[in-house]
């Protein structure tokens, strides 16, 4: 058992300054550098190696990859294998692929999941004042800087659990439409591995945490066309578990690693091997951290490194259930191989055609497929051995006899199911089916910015509500063709013509400077044909680059209101393009229809403004003779 005074020991046999092998410190470039706690406690600083300049001739490994892409991409090496599953493949008629998924997520909270606490100085009183604090998670602080004894199974340090790690784990169960066990425990997982210097991980294996659920993805989702509009995933169990120290290579032959990352929170999500396609599995890894985002159960997905795949690839002939393999229920698999450590849709995607293809040349030879674990690197064709696959028994699972089971109330996980926020497919749902918005535009609103440009586009649309149920306007809100039209008007002004102005400023979101209020006013002068749609883009310019006059104050004072051109010089405005411009007027009148909307730019263009699309584009097909507007 530790006390006070354990700490200060430690840090009398503890040297002052990391040490580091001089051999290993020339080869990589290293300098040292020592990272004190928060409060500064000297001697139970944690370890950080900083990466000095590279000495000359060493080139950064994360250098290596890219070049190592680029000549294989320049060279043309893996052009054909890269189309290998993207087009139909004549040997897939024969074969069924099988894909199970492990996802690992790192759970929002702001403890690590068992460090135990850590004795640190008290700067504000006496220097031999301790009090205690547990190590906090950190995804990009300094390396080593939030490291407990636990972490880096001091002997003698014990787990302590974190009850506040459930909140978001409970909700990501719920999300799945899991089963949440009131009763749970944790085990120990052994294996010796550099960044598990326990010699083993704590991961629940007899009692996990959520059971039973599914997952269901939709056409629009990006499930392969083989698949059909809808798929459900059955979900296995959704087992708490700490993650591992993040390992740093630095070519040729040092190994860096940073202990920030032990005993993070994860959740791991474990699907049935009911998969079929590789395309159908990136989109159900998609959707997975989607919904673990929307329900604040994680704070970030693959792009951050807070979110990796694990796959289980397996073939069998088609129409062939007699495989001599079972899984929870499933029977007549194929031998399956896992591949770790996938960090991209891509990625996941590109590893399961690639180890598909390679088991389907091994048993098209005769060969027989061996259960192992295997690697795929950015950029490859192939999978690639890192060892044989273990099985249960060589990881001795046993019951952690630290930590005692977790037992959770009832009205708990009621709480939490009633104050789940709204899932995405709700939302989508009634954004297409109330609001009649497109699909594309609806996934586009609910699927980035972690919910605020939905937030946002339901202000416009209350303050549009408000300005067009004004006595004094024109458009009657409360008829549905109208609240239809104007919702999707919204929906594309908010995804494309704010969004655009947005990416092209690399601005996140959260610093948008356009008012939903200003925004509506826009989209309702638009609408009531007080402007065109060219005006309207300027004023949201205009207003995006700081202009902080009321929108109506901008029309009236730079003469932005629309003239309406009469229809002779409509007629005449079209003549003339139509003179200069016979070529393709033949073309138009042969069918290629969609051309003629090259002739109504060019209208709003010399009508400075004025010019009003609907009513060239009416003019144009009158003197082309290719009909009204479909």
């Amino acid at each position: 058992m530790f006390t006070a005074s354990f700490p200060r020991n430690l840090r009398a046999i503890t040297p002052k300054q990391p040490w580091i092998c001089p051999k290993c410190q020339s080869k990589a470039g290293l300098r040292q550098a020592v990272f004190t706690t928060p409060r500064g406690t000297p001697g139970l600083s944690a370890r950080a190696f900083y990466f000095g300049s590279a000495p000359e001739g060493v080139v950064p490994f994360r250098k290596q990859l890219k070049d190592e892409v680029k000549q294989k991409r320049l060279a043309g090496e893996d052009k054909a294998k890269r189309k290998r599953g993207k087009g139909k493949n004549p040997r897939l008629e024969k074969w069924e692929l099988t894909v199970g998924i492990e996802i690992h997520a790192q759970l929002n909270t702001e403890r690590k999941l068992f460090s135990s606490e850590i004795a640190l100085l008290n700067k504000s009183k006496a220097a031999n004042d301790l009090h205690f604090q547990g190590a906090a998670t950190s995804v990009n602080d300094q390396p080593n800087s939030h490291v407990s004894l636990f972490d880096l199974a001091f002997p003698g340090s014990q787990p302590e659990f974190q009850r506040a790690t459930l909140l978001p784990a409970i909700r990501a169960g719920v999300a799945l439409n899991c089963s949440i066990s009131r009763h749970s425990s944790f085990d120990r997982k052994h294996y010796f591995y550099q960044d598990q210097p326990a010699g083993y991980q704590i991961t629940q294996y007899y009692a996990p945490l959520a059971r039973d659920g599914s997952i269901t993805l939709y056409d629009y989702d990006g499930i392969a066309l083989e698949d059909g509009k809808v798929v459900t995933i059955q979900i296995k169990q959704i087992q708490m578990e700490q993650d591992t120290a993040k390992t740093i290579q630095q070519p040729p032959d040092t190994t860096l690693l940073d202990f920030n990352r032990v005993s993070y929170p994860l959740i791991e999500i474990i699907t049935l091997p009911q998969i079929h396609h590789p395309q159908t599995a990136a989109a159900c890894v998609r959707k997975i951290q989607a919904l673990l985002q929307a329900v604040n159960a994680v704070t970030t997905g693959m792009e951050m490194g807070g979110l990796r795949a694990d796959v289980n690839v397996s073939v069998r002939p088609k129409n062939d259930s007699s495989g001599p393999h079972e899984y929870y229920g499933i029977t007549g698999l194929g031998q399956r191989t896992e591949i770790k450590n996938l960090s991209s849709f891509k990625a996941v995607e590109d590893a399961i055609i690639a180890e598909r293809d390679r088991q389907i040349d091994v048993l098209e030879a005769g060969g027989v497929i061996e259960g192992e674990t295997r690697g795929w690197t950015l950029g490859s064709t192939v999978t690639k051995k890192l060892r044989g696959k273990e099985g249960e028994v060589d990881y001795r699972y046993m019951p952690d006899p630290d930590l005692p089971p977790v037992i959770i109330g009832k009205d708990l996980i009621e709480h939490l199911r009633n104050t789940l926020p709204i899932l995405p497919d709700a939302s989508i749902q009634k954004l297409v089916n109330d609001l009649e918005i497109t699909i594309k535009d609806a996934k586009t609103i609910v699927a980035l910015d972690d919910g605020e440009r939905l937030d946002y586009f339901y202000e416009v649309m209350a303050c549009l509500q408000d300005s067009m149920n004004d006595p004094n306007s024109t458009e009657d809100f409360g008829k549905t063709q109208v609240y239809h039209k104007t919702a999707r008007t919204a929906a594309n002004w908010v995804t494309h013509e704010l969004g655009g102005l947005l990416t092209a400023s690399e601005e996140p979101f959260s610093a948008n400077p356009v008012s939903a209020d200003s925004l509506s006013r826009i989209i309702r002068s638009l609408l009531t044909n007080e402007i065109t749609g060219r005006t309207a883009k300027q004023l949201l310019a205009m207003v995006f680059d700081g202009d902080e006059r009321n929108i109506d104050t901008i029309i009236e004072r730079e003469n932005l209101r629309l003239v309406p051109l009469s229809r002779l010089q409509y007629m005449q405005m079209a003549e003339e393009l139509i003179g200069d411009n016979e070529a393709m007027v033949t073309q138009i009148r042969k069918g290629q229809v969609g051309k003629l909307q090259w002739f109504v730019g060019q209208m709003m263009r010399k009508g400075d403004g004025m010019v009003e699309a609907e009513k060239a584009e009416t003019v144009l097909r009158e003197i082309v003779g290719v009909g009204g507007k479909k």
